[in-house]
């Protein structure tokens, strides 16, 4: 079996370097043995519907509303989630997965693609810096997630959305002390990084999601950005 990871409209959503997500997702599948294909789908090519996961990334405010019309108008990533598929968004990515999010000085209202119950606003701040938070785990256990976030708007959570993580050190959502949202199959949340070469345990989650299986853990060896996550998490705490 070969995992199908769709990197999703780089040359809108992939200005913060976003794609390295993939570049993770494929390697450590790579190093369990297991297959992995990337596709790169830009606007105007038609979204493969058969994608395990889809990564979707940071940009700006005009891109945000070219990606959800182009989304909408392809179908096919509303169709790979009814399948089963996973879908990982990051900031501005996470925040067009939202009903709305405002862009523009004006902050005019767009629609979102629905796939979260999460609202964006304008903040009175922006969020700009390195971010620490804590995630439970389904297991229930505790892991912290490191990344830098850069973001005007703020998320507002409803009720169908759980956040990802609590906040320790950063803005996260809204300066409330929550980041992120997970409802379903569909995570979002705002640290670059790439994020997933910050935070093993989370991208191992994201491909477990996938796979519909527990991944056997890798050998300690191999973990060879254990030493750069512990200094960023480091630096963040002084």
């Amino acid at each position: 079996m070969s995992v199908k990871i769709v990197l999703v409209y780089q040359s809108l959503l992939g200005i913060y370097g976003d794609q390295g997500n993939s570049k993770v997702l494929a390697k450590r599948l790579a190093w369990r043995g297991i297959d992995s294909e990337v596709v790169l789908v830009e606007p105007g090519s038609p979204l493969p519907a058969d994608g395990a996961i889809y990564l979707l990334g940071g940009g700006e405010d005009n891109a945000q509303t070219t990606a959800v019309r182009e989304l909408r108008k392809d179908g096919a990533l509303f169709s790979a989630l009814d399948e089963g598929a996973v879908l990982f968004a990051v900031c501005a990515g996470y925040q067009i997965c939202g009903h709305t999010f405002t862009i523009g000085e004006n902050d005019e209202v767009r629609e979102g693609l629905g796939l979260l119950d999460v609202e964006t606003r304008r903040g009175a701040q922006r969020a700009v810096g390195e971010i620490l938070t804590r995630w439970t785990k389904p297991d229930g256990t505790t892991s912290l997630i490191t990344g830098f976030e850069n973001h005007g708007g703020y998320t507002t959570l409803g009720p169908d959305a759980a956040p990802l993580a609590q906040v320790e050190v950063g803005i996260g959502n809204d300066g409330q002390g929550t980041e992120g949202a997970v409802q379903g199959r569909v995570i979002g949340t705002y640290p670059h990084g790439p994020v997933l070469a910050r935070n093993p345990e989370l991208t191992d989650h994201l491909l477990e999601l996938a796979l519909g299986r527990r991944l056997d853990p890798l050998e300690r060896g191999v973990e060879q950005h254990e030493g750069l996550r512990r200094e960023r998490i480091a630096f963040v705490r002084r």
